[in-house]
């Protein structure tokens, strides 16, 4: 028998919209709808019209309604998690004046290295809002329209994130909250609110921003009556705040103050992310993003450009399946195939060393592998110790280490992982961890509940698989860090 109440969690990512039907009592996933984005730009440039992600946001909740059996008026709430950072810029209306630069968008390197020197360098940045700017941040991106297309900037009337976008589209009011607004770099972790010092740095008026709900699980407001008939949904149903993909992934794992802190989490797709879940606000460390959580805590984090997606163009190109791969040898590969945020080098490509008469295609991939997990796992002890941990503590050293996204069903990715960390893995068993998260954060909002209690209620954050721990293979290691840390000028955290 359907469920008499449901929410819908969306995660609005790069390459589709996701909308999760879950029962808003018990936490049991109904449905997932889908529908594809399209993203455009070569040399650097990676953007996307947002009325595209509208469009999709209406089929994946008409294919989720079709394939739940749901009733449209069981549904009490729905929330939005977004990708991070991107830079949408509206008219009067509402309407995109241009297509939406991309958390990937590497053109605006150059902004974010002159804004980091403006402020005085790295420090500065994070003792305000745990992040220096690099071209993955938005106002790196904003000053990058500042430069290139004035007209734009100077015509904006408001200025969104991607999941900020689609939320007043749902709720007609604007509102972000504090887990996406930290990944502008105009947002201070240390206040909790927009910096008028950085806004003013960057040229921007505070009042085309939206105001910062206290939660992603705080309830903005009602959809309306012209998205609700769009979305073939009850007009009144809660709107959450909503958060970004990364924030709203933490929810659905059950990390933050009514959940689990300080336990790590490495995400294993288009980018490769380690994060964790703690009170300790990230105010030292130009190697992480120190955002704030969607609950009120903080999620610091790194992020690398190049995982899943590049390691499938290395398979491609040698005309292999992704899982025919074996141990690099001496061959090391990095695929910085689209530039890197993690080490900072966004005009980077593709390097290959190492090679010898008997290295077979197998181990190239291998090495491409290799090369993309180092790449995530050197941030790793960045993150304990912005929890506030030794990571040289045994304790520490072997928490177990819980591996989700589409890698994290990969049976090379794992093994990858657990060769070169040395930690024992846990799987989570739910998939869909954005949208999940995503939909917490809508039962919250209709019930009035913290979002991150409501998933831990649920259970979904519970089942895992667990992978015991292998020896560490500290010589693929050695080889991997020993060429990064030749191209970045860098030593290694080991």
């Amino acid at each position: 028998m359907p469920p008499s109440t449901v929410v819908i969690g969306v995660d609005s990512s790069t390459q589709s919209t996701k909308a999760a039907f879950v029962d808003a009592t018990t936490g049991r996933l109904l449905a997932v709808g889908r529908a594809p984005h399209r993203v455009t730009g070569e040399s650097g440039a990676r953007e996307s019209d947002p009325e595209v992600w509208w469009q999709a946001l209406g089929e994946a909740v008409a294919a989720g309604l079709r394939e739940s059996g749901v009733r449209a008026s069981a549904v009490v709430g729905i929330a939005v998690a977004g990708q991070q950072h991107g830079l949408v810029v509206l008219d009067g209306a509402g309407r995109p004046l241009r297509p939406a630069l991309l958390w990937n968008d590497t053109r605006s390197a150059p902004q974010a290295a002159a804004l980091t020197g403006a402020l005085g360098g790295p420090a500065a940045w994070t003792a305000r809002t745990g992040s220096v700017p690099v071209a993955s941040m938005t106002a790196a991106k904003w000053q990058w329209l500042r430069e290139n297309e004035p007209y734009a900037a100077e015509s904006a009337a408001a200025v969104r994130l991607p999941h900020d976008f689609l939320t007043e589209r749902l709720a007609g009011v604007a509102a972000t909250d504090p887990g996406d607004a930290s990944g502008t770099c105009w947002y201070s972790t240390a206040t909790g609110a927009y910096d008028a010092e950085l806004l003013s740095l960057v040229g921007l008026d505070e009042g085309l921003l939206p105001p910062v709900a206290p939660t992603g699980a705080t309830r903005i407001g009602s959809l309306t009556r012209v998205a609700a008939a769009r979305l073939g949904l009850p007009a009144g149903i809660a709107v959450a705040a909503g958060t970004g993909d990364n924030m709203a992934a933490a929810v659905g794992l059950g990390l933050g103050g009514a959940g689990l802190l300080d336990h790590p989490v490495l995400s294993l797709g288009t980018s490769g992310t380690v994060f964790a879940a703690t009170r300790t606000r990230p105010a030292s460390s130009a190697a992480l993003a120190g955002f704030a959580a969607a609950d009120g805590t903080y999620l610091p984090l790194a992020c690398t450009l190049n995982c899943t997606l590049a390691v499938d163009k290395v398979a491609a190109l040698l005309g292999l399946d992704r899982d025919d791969a074996a141990p690099g040898g001496e061959a090391v590969l990095l695929p910085y195939l689209d530039g890197e945020r993690t080490p900072d080098l966004p005009a980077a490509s593709g390097l290959l060393t190492g090679l010898r008469h008997d290295t077979t295609a197998q181990q190239v991939l291998g090495a491409a592998y290799e090369g993309a997990a180092v790449t995530v796992l050197r941030a790793l002890d960045e993150v304990l110790l912005a929890c506030g941990l030794d990571p040289a503590d045994p304790a520490v050293a072997s928490r177990p280490l819980r591996l989700v996204g589409g890698g994290a069903r990969g049976r090379t990715w794992v093994e990858t992982v657990r060769r070169l960390s040395g930690r024992p893995l846990l799987i989570p068993e739910a998939g869909e961890l954005v949208a999940l998260g995503a939909a917490a954060l809508a039962a919250g909002a209709a019930s009035g509940r913290d979002g991150v209690a409501v998933a831990v209620g649920w259970g979904d954050c519970e089942g895992a698989v667990e992978v015991p721990p292998m020896e560490r293979d500290l010589a693929a290691w050695g080889r991997v860090t020993a060429v990064l840390d030749g191209v970045t000028g860098t030593g290694s955290p080991g």
